[in-house]
């Protein structure tokens, strides 16, 4: 299924993927940095003008691997491991990958079992509460805290609605996630994770993904949260054109 989408640019193409409650507008700044590229900036299922967000993250992959134009394949967060199973599903379409604040997926059972049922617990809460009052919550986690109010970009957040939100998270929240980890040797195509410093889970995450991705390089960005590219855009977008060029 082709994901709503934009293509603004021309050269080497590459697609970008946003994280949870985001659009593909905030891959805009981005994007008008990579003046030599043709950057396809896609809604994932549930966000933006993609509103169906009962897909899978197998099925997101799939879909977004229909969207994009072979070439480069970055991804942020809940983007991260979408991208991830484009380029595992789908590595003819995907010549480099970019992970940031990325994951592999929960290993253990049970705590995937606890995450489906908390990520349950909190769509049925989204859809209680409403977006404003959701996202007003969603932004005071600890994880954004590096985020100014211009970054945090709240207007664009506030165009999901309540149920794409809601079921991006009951059908692709971490918890349903498949472990990927015993497949990352599979990835033959250059790869780049990225997490920030101040992110210590998801930076110790990219150095155990780093450590078994054959072609990767890894950047933890210094005095950086979760969103990297947002938090330290100057900063990322040298470590991202350097890997593209």
């Amino acid at each position: 299924m082709k994901l709503a989408h934009r293509t603004i640019g021309e050269g080497p193409h590459v697609a970008f993927v946003h994280g949870f409650t985001q659009t593909s507008k905030s891959w805009d700044q981005v994007v008008h940095d990579l003046p030599s590229f043709a950057c396809t900036t896609i809604d994932a299922p549930g966000h933006g003008a993609s509103p169906d967000g009962a897909r899978t993250l197998i099925q997101c992959g799939n879909d977004i691997a229909d969207t994009m134009f072979p070439g480069s394949l970055v991804g942020y967060s809940m983007g991260a491991r979408m991208c991830l199973h484009t380029a595992l599903q789908q590595p003819h379409v995907v010549q480099k990958l970019v992970l940031i604040s990325g994951t592999a997926g929960i290993e253990e059972h049970i705590e995937r079992t606890q995450r489906v049922a908390s990520d349950g617990n909190l769509a049925d809460h989204i859809e209680s509460v409403g977006v404003p009052a959701f996202i007003t919550e969603w932004l005071a986690n600890p994880m954004f805290a590096g985020l100014s109010t211009e970054s945090a970009q709240l207007n664009e957040r506030l165009t999901n609605t309540a149920s794409g939100l809601a079921n991006s998270l009951r059908y692709a929240g971490t918890g349903t996630q498949t472990p990927l980890w015993s497949r990352l040797h599979e990835l033959t195509m250059p790869v780049l994770l990225v997490a920030g410093e101040q992110d210590k889970k998801f930076s110790n995450i990219a150095e155990r993904m780093h450590s078994m991705i054959p072609h990767s390089r890894l950047y933890i960005v210094p005095e950086c949260g979760h969103t990297v590219h947002l938090e330290k855009h100057a900063s990322f977008m040298q470590i991202l054109i350097d890997f593209l060029s």
